[in-house]
């Protein structure tokens, strides 16, 4: 059976639930990225990364981004969880904006709707999570996703599913 590992990064723990769901589904391992040496993943045939969105960077993507020439012989799977329902748009807009066109080729991609949590945030976040809420507030014409964006910062959102996690679980399947 090929050894399989999943790392996350989480901010608010919305990422942190998922990463727990698919280690324990697929019976791997499960890191918190801190301070990962990349030789610990090298030990790995299978490497699910999970980081919550930050903006539109994926946090804490670049241990894999950075070492895909190490990794090379590796199945790598990114998956990354936001506040907005999953739609092709939104997907298709994160991996262009986190990985070239080489680096798709090499990773199998995953978007999960996560939640919001404003006071789990940290300063930074916050300040951030603040200017689109000004964003937001200023556009008369609110979609459906933005008046619920707003409604979040007053009473956090979890929109998190296991059965979100089925299609990347059938693609490690799969591989093994």
């Amino acid at each position: 059976m090929m050894k399989t590992v999943v790392i996350y990064k989480s901010i608010s723990g919305f990422t942190k639930k998922y990463a727990e769901w698919i280690a324990e589904e697929l019976e791997a391992d499960l890191l918190k990225l801190k301070k990962i040496d990349i030789d610990i993943l090298l030990k790995y045939d299978i490497i699910i990364y999970g980081g919550s969105l930050h903006a539109v960077g994926i946090s804490g993507v670049n241990i894999i981004k950075n070492n895909l020439h190490k990794l090379k012989d590796k199945n790598i799977i990114v998956f990354t969880t936001g506040a907005s329902p999953s739609k092709e748009s939104i997907v298709s807009e994160l991996k262009n904006k986190n990985f070239s066109a080489e680096e798709q080729k090499r990773i199998q991609f995953y978007y999960f709707r996560g939640g919001f949590d404003f006071v789990k945030l940290n300063l930074i976040n916050k300040i951030l999570m603040t200017l689109l809420k000004w964003k937001i507030k200023l556009n008369r014409d609110r979609t459906s996703d933005e008046k619920g964006m707003l409604a979040a910062y007053s009473k956090p959102r979890d929109f998190t599913k296991k059965e979100n996690i089925k299609e990347l679980l059938e693609y490690v399947r799969s591989l093994r």
